[in-house]
Order: C-alpha cells, then structure tokens, then sequence
C-alpha cells in the first residue's frame, strides 16, 4: 500500500512487498526517474528507511511562477538526506523485510506566513508546540510535512504500507486567482502530479501502483474529495480517505474578491492595478510577495469560528467546479470506495483564531459550525456515495489524551479542547509523543495501533478490508453503522445510528454550498 501526504495535508496510502534484508546497504538505494535515490535509517524505530527530498516538478521560478507544474527532468544520483527547500519532496515508507520499511521525504516548508502565537486563555504548557507541530491549520495557505505531526515512520513501522508525503504550493503561489492566468488553482495540479510521480515509481521502494490511496486532513481532506470529482475516467488511486473536510465543508471566496485580493498585491508590488501582471511579478522578489499577501485579510466565512483564506482553490470547472450539490445528487464522481468523518469537537480549535481575532465564539455558534462543517458535509457525503453503490465507511473520533490537550475544562473553555480539529492525526501517524514532548499511556497507544490498522486495512482494500479486518459496517443511515472511535477514550470502536449526530443536518445549510 502506499500513502500520500500534501502540504496542507493529503498523504497517500498503498501496498506493499517485501524486499529481502540480506540485500544490505543495496536495499537503501532506489533507480527512480529521477535517477538513483540513496535512503538512510530512520531516527526513531529500528528498521525503518527514509529518503527525504525527492522532486516530482521543476522548480517553480522563473516563467514557471504561477503556472502549471512542470515533471522534473532530472536524472542524476542524490542522497536523500535532508529536507531540502523547494517546491517538492516525497517521504515514501516501505517495507524492507525485517529492515522494516522505508520513507521517502519532502522538502522544506513551502513559502508561506504562518500563524503567529496567541496566548489562549488556560494553555496548557504543551499547546504552542503542538500547535507549531500542526502548522497552525491550513487552509491551503500554510502547512509543512517536515513536522513530527506528519512523520510516517512509525505507521509504517506498525503497517505494511508506504507513507508518501508531498508539499505543494500554497497561497498565492498555489492558488493566485490571476485574471490572466490560463490554469488556475496551482496548487492542486501540483497534488495530481505528485501522484503521478508516485505511480510511475512507487515500485521502486516496494510498492504497488495499482493499490494507492490518498488520505487528507481539513484542506487536504476537501482536496480528496475534489479529486473524486474531478479525475473519474483516471483517478489513479484505488480509494479515498478524507478526515474532516469534504467538498461542502468550506466556502470559496467570490470571484470579484478573489480578483480584488490579487490586485492588491500586484498594487503593493507596483505591478499595476488592473491588466495584465503575471510577467512583472514573476520578475519580483518571493519575500516581497509573500510579505505583500500576508496583508491581504481573509472573507468571512458566514460564522465566527470560519473565514475564508485570501488566496484559496477558485471553481475553474477543471479542478473544483460550481455544482457540486448537483454533482453528488446525479453521482457525477468516481465510484471509488471512501472512508471519511470528523472529530466530535472540531471547533475547540477554531476557537484559538477567532480568540486572536478578538471573537469570543458561544457554544451555540460552535456547535453550529461543527454541524455545518463537518458533521453534515460528511453525512451528505457518505449518503450520496451510499447511494450510488459506491462502499463508504463514516467515523468520528474523540479522544482526549493528556499530551494532545491543548487546554483544560475550564469556566472560560466548557469541556476543554477535547477531540479538536486534527487531533486524530495524532493517532493515524502515532507521532504524539514527538509533537508535544509527553509520554503516551497504554490506552492511547492501543487507540493509536487500532486506527493504524484500520487505515491500513482499508489501503489493502478499499472495498472490503474494514468489514473483513475490522468488521465495520458500511455506511446505512437506517442502520447501526456510524464508527465512534476513543469515546471516553475506549480502546474499542462503537457503532452507533448515524442519527445520533445527524439528526439536526435536515435543516442545516451546508458550508460549502454557494451563496
């Protein structure tokens, strides 16, 4: 199996075969397009290979700023060493017989301004670096892979899969919205070449082309389900997962704002205004374009806990179109088996940039954001897939672990921060001890190797490995099928009616419908 992570987060997930250990040092060096790759041990598991860095596109400077990705044309040996910057690198995770498995890495950050800290009231001591590790959200505006919070050595080492992570542009360099653009929303062409690189030489490390799975979280999670759209008659991969973020989680911006916030930059930069501007600020300095877009406000997002980024996917009927209500209802997306759902409290993370915004949200206004977000998106998702045939599997994860909290139960915060937006990343990559520097109990790892288990289940077989491995049900509104994952930390999956966490979604207006 072989897994594949994005820079606002979308991994990829596949199968695997066994390459004998008596090859020795020869196991650590891989014949790629790109030339031969050399991986090394990873740090913290015993067997475990990675490779970091590995470009899938041309470097995206000069006249190819703010156009379509290019394939790499390299062909000469690298070390794969470091985490280098630029555009591109895959961490790849495979398994090496009783040397284990292998990752292969992406590169440094992509550019991008991130968050700056806020002083949440009751933080507990571990929440900025577990925030730091999470790169503070995404949105398809920042987000790295070279973090703990991403790391895949240790699912890898649990699972027979290779863990593919990639980084792809972001903001304005990703998504500029340019008038005078021919291709817009850069950054995910960027994600379709990457998986095309991974298809092409997944094999080298173990893999298997025909049994890919892609897997994103919020940003990275509407992304894959994007992709279902868009890519039906070559979708490459054999099965999605999406966690917490389908196509009618979030709003895109109107087209006149996203034309107002590219002249506003262009404007700062004195390349004009209006017209033409693509050439003068391919010319321009990438600090200064960075700097000039991190003044550039966000739009509301029509509630206090969600706004919508400056520079964000625009519907370009190629990549995210305009229909999607109409999309689901006729089952115009690729019939490829799903897993996807939510965290039981999403917006105890919400709650830390609306705070830094100056807005005290009510639990009233998060549970309706959770509903309209998450919660329905995702139930609306699962039933039209169940509806044409398609096998789907709805999940909603709530444990709250001592070295995931990021704030206690207080008069200020009810219930504290509990299952929060990307806390079940914690579990998926097993990496919680890495990100907030505190052990981990006995219950959260058998939480932790549950989930792996059934990712990877999934990975092995889309249509059929969670029901014969883990014997979860499909998705069924009428029936018992909903999976609760860690409620009251249990180390055992409930199943649950759906409606009893749907059952308000009859009258909710689904965030990623337009206005």
């Amino acid at each position: 199996m072989a897994l594949l992570q994005l820079c606002t987060l979308f991994w990829l997930l596949g199968s695997i075969s066994a390459i004998p250990s008596s090859q020795g040092d020869l196991g650590l060096i891989f014949n790629t397009t790109n030339g031969l790759v050399i991986g090394h041990h990873a740090p913290n598991v015993s067997g475990v290979i990675e490779a970091l860095g590995i470009a899938y596109a041309q470097p995206p400077i000069g006249n190819l700023r703010f156009a379509a990705p290019q394939k790499y044309e390299g062909s000469s040996s690298y070390e794969a060493s470091n985490w280098l910057i630029g555009l591109v690198s895959i961490p790849v995770i495979h398994d090496h017989d009783k040397l284990d498995m292998l990752i292969i890495g992406p590169s440094s950050d992509c550019p991008l301004t991130a968050s700056p800290p806020t002083d949440y009231p009751g933080f507990v001591p571990q929440a900025q670096r577990v925030i730091q590790n999470f790169a503070s959200g995404a949105g398809f505006t920042i987000g790295n892979t070279n973090s703990p919070f991403y790391n895949g050595q240790y699912l890898a080492n649990a699972q027979d899969v290779v863990v593919v992570t990639l980084n792809y542009r972001l903001n304005i360099f990703g998504f500029p919205g340019a008038p005078d653009l021919s291709e817009q929303n850069l950054g995910l062409r960027d994600q379709r070449l990457a998986v095309e690189w991974v298809r092409d030489n997944i094999a080298a490390f173990g893999g298997d082309p025909s049994k890919i799975t892609i897997f994103g979280q919020s940003s990275g999670g509407v992304a894959v389900d994007w992709w279902s759209y868009a890519y039906q008659e070559d979708p490459i991969v054999h099965g999605y997962i999406s966690h917490s973020g389908s196509a009618f989680s979030f709003p895109l911006n109107q087209p006149n704002v996203t034309l107002k916030n590219w002249y506003n930059v262009t404007a700062q930069l004195g390349c004009g205004s209006t017209g033409e501007t693509l050439e003068c600020m391919r010319q321009a300095d990438w600090v200064a374009i960075k700097n000039a877009t991190a003044k550039v406000r966000p739009s509301s997002g029509g509630s206090p806990l969600r706004s919508i980024p400056a520079f964000y996917p625009v519907a370009d009927n190629v990549t995210v179109f305009t229909d999607y209500l109409d999309r689901a209802q006729r089952g115009d997306f690729s019939k490829l088996p799903y897993l996807l759902g939510n965290n039981d409290y999403e917006q105890s993370y919400y709650k830390i940039p609306a705070y830094a915004a100056g807005t005290n949200a009510t639990e009233a206004q998060g549970d309706q954001f959770l509903l309209e977000s998450f919660t329905c998106p995702n139930a609306f998702e699962a039933q039209n897939r169940k509806e044409h045939g398609v096998p789907v599997w709805l999940f909603r994860y709530f444990g709250d672990w001592d070295n995931t909290r990021l704030y206690p139960d207080s008069e200020f915060s009810p219930g504290g921060s509990q299952a929060y937006h990307g806390s079940d990343l914690q579990m998926i990559f097993g990496a919680s001890e890495d990100v907030s520097g505190l052990p981990t109990t006995e219950e959260q790892r058998e939480v932790t190797g549950l989930m792996q288990k059934a990712w990877a289940a999934f990975a092995e077989d889309p249509a059929k490995g969670l029901e014969s491995v883990m014997g979860w049900p499909k998705f069924d509104e009428e029936k018992e099928s909903l999976i609760l994952l860690a409620r009251d930390n249990s180390v055992e999956a409930e199943i649950v009616l759906p409606s009893e966490y749907d059952a308000e979604c009859d009258g909710v207006v689904l965030a990623g419908l337009p206005d």
